[in-house]
């Protein structure tokens, strides 16, 4: 029996089981494949509750330490776990001289760059692709009168009280430091409420000085075009965000993809390849929702550990809004080698417009950084940076994000509601023909619908409807088998963030319609 003393430390009970659980198996003391005590056995031992035991299970679960069989219980996963050395942390607060001497490791190149298209697709319905962090701008030819997909936050949700309040005293206290030049990484005041703000929700030792802030993802992945050099070769998800291919395209730089199985990007794909580096977003993918298990992660670290001159970049879009439990930790979480690049932003959790992003560099990568490019500009300004470290320690972040969290909960469910009377029946869906997939992590799940149109079809007579809705297959890239290859289709995005709730029922009407016609 699992005997753990969880009266000491900080944090809520069901954490601290699932924290001594996960270390026992991540040090191989509970082997794979071993059934681990009942609920109601170990809350029994523990002498704590079920629901306790329960949570701790569930979160476990979610990532993959565990896994589950019907009517048996709950077995340790099989984790392909890395051999690697104890990291040595380097200490260096105000940019000390541990920010100095690095060596750089060469790459090579050939992008791969064809996508096939469904037959029949209308000019009007391409590009309509979105990036989950940064909404792409509104086109003025639709003013479709239902988006499924729209993911931009709700505009009413903005704090702008308490962000005005403290414009105002950012304006007042700060009159000196707004007018001086930022330093080239950004405001030391953001980059440690960043830092604080990692710690306590993400897990992660960051050191303030490994922080870049920039003005969107976009310029940060330039950044790290020219930090990396250009004769690497990317690995990007398949599906995934074409906004990143279109960077490294104009960046001059050599990528190609790696294709999404049930546990997130091919391992043996990106093998295969022959890229060096890795850009992903494993907490919650865009489009499929996937949440890659541990096991999987330990798998690209161990790929990433194989030669010097290889790295993660790690997107962590929207992870502040998973529904149950605690957030998934992020890879850069288990990274011992410094090998993850973990890029966020404020896009999602606060809005589309606040070009607010940061980066977090590995200690080596943040002295080279320093060393070769701190002559940029930082390209946000101290008025905005002030006021989002003030916002950030003051603890109104925290307190958004968990009104946001409850707000959204609570919105999805209720989405979730209006589909399933909607759609659905006793069977499953109108006959067979709808399912909900969905792991309660961001902002957005999926509707599969069986038909026999093709996706583009489907979408193209919604949009004669007014209704606008983007495929799974929409974000589908390069060549991922013969001329003929068609992406799986059926798949349908519902991002909710945004959505008028109350108009939902009557577009799921029209889509309903619309496919019992066929």
């Amino acid at each position: 029996m699992l005997t753990y003393d969880l009266s000491k430390g900080e944090g809520s009970l069901y954490i601290k089981l699932y924290q001594c659980i996960k270390d026992d198996i991540s040090a191989g003391i509970l082997k794979p494949d071993t059934r681990l005590p009942s609920r109601r056995s170990l809350a029994k031992n523990l002498g704590i509750s079920t629901v306790t035991v329960d949570n701790a299970y569930m979160q476990l679960l979610d990532e993959g330490y565990i896994y589950a069989l019907p009517k048996k219980g709950y077995y340790v996963s099989h984790i392909a776990g890395i051999s690697v050395p104890q990291r040595i942390r380097t200490e260096f607060p105000g940019e000390s001289p541990s920010l100095r001497n690095l060596t750089e490791f060469p790459g090579e190149s050939a992008p791969l760059r064809n996508h096939s298209e469904c037959s029949g697709e209308s000019p009007s319905l391409r590009n309509l692709t979105e990036s989950p962090g940064e909404s792409a701008p509104e086109k003025k030819e639709e003013n479709p009168k239902f988006d499924f997909s729209s993911s931009k936050p709700e505009s009413k949700s903005f704090p702008f009280s308490v962000w005005a309040r403290l414009i105002r005293t950012t304006l007042l206290d700060r009159s000196d430091e707004l007018l001086r030049v930022s330093e080239y990484n950004g405001i030391p005041e953001l980059r440690k409420a960043i830092s604080s703000h990692l710690s306590s929700f993400r897990g992660m030792d960051v050191d303030p000085s490994q922080i870049i802030i920039g003005a969107g993802t976009e310029y940060l992945y330039g950044l790290i075009i020219k930090l990396l050099g250009k004769d690497k070769k990317y690995c990007i998800e398949n599906p995934g965000f074409r906004k990143i291919s279109q960077i490294y395209e104009s960046e001059g730089i050599s990528y190609t993809f790696a294709n999404m199985d049930d546990l997130g990007m091919s391992v043996s794909d990106l093998k295969e390849s022959g890229a060096e580096i890795a850009h992903l977003s494993p907490t919650h993918h865009f489009p499929t929702g996937i949440t890659m298990p541990i096991a999987r992660r330990y798998e690209l670290l161990s790929w990433a550990s194989d030669s010097p001159g290889r790295y993660i970049i790690e997107d962590d879009y929207d992870s502040e809004f998973r529904q149950k439990g605690s957030p998934i930790p992020p890879l850069h979480s288990i990274d011992t080698l410094d090998k993850v690049i973990y890029i966020n932003t404020f896009s999602k959790s606060l809005a589309s417009t606040v070009r607010i992003a940061y980066m977090v560099l590995p200690v080596h990568l943040a002295r080279k950084y320093k060393r070769d490019l701190s002559f940029y500009s930082c390209t946000v300004s101290t008025f905005d940076q002030y006021t989002l470290a003030s916002f950030i320690s003051d603890g109104y972040f925290e307190k958004h994000i968990n009104r946001m969290r409850l707000k959204y909960g609570k919105k999805r469910e209720q989405v979730l509601g209006i589909i399933h009377d909607s759609l659905m029946d006793n069977n499953g869906g109108a006959k067979g023909k709808y399912r909900i997939v969905e792991n309660d992590s961001g902002l957005h799940f999926i509707l599969e619908i069986k038909t026999g149109l093709c996706d583009n079809e489907i979408k193209a007579g919604l949009l004669k409807k007014g209704i606008k809705i983007l495929a799974v297959s929409d974000f589908y890239m390069g060549q991922t088998g013969n001329a003929g290859f068609l992406p799986p289709q059926g798949r349908f995005i519902i991002d909710y963030s945004n959505m008028d709730v109350a108009l939902l029922p009557h577009a799921l009407k029209e889509l309903k319609e619309f496919i019992s016609g066929i």
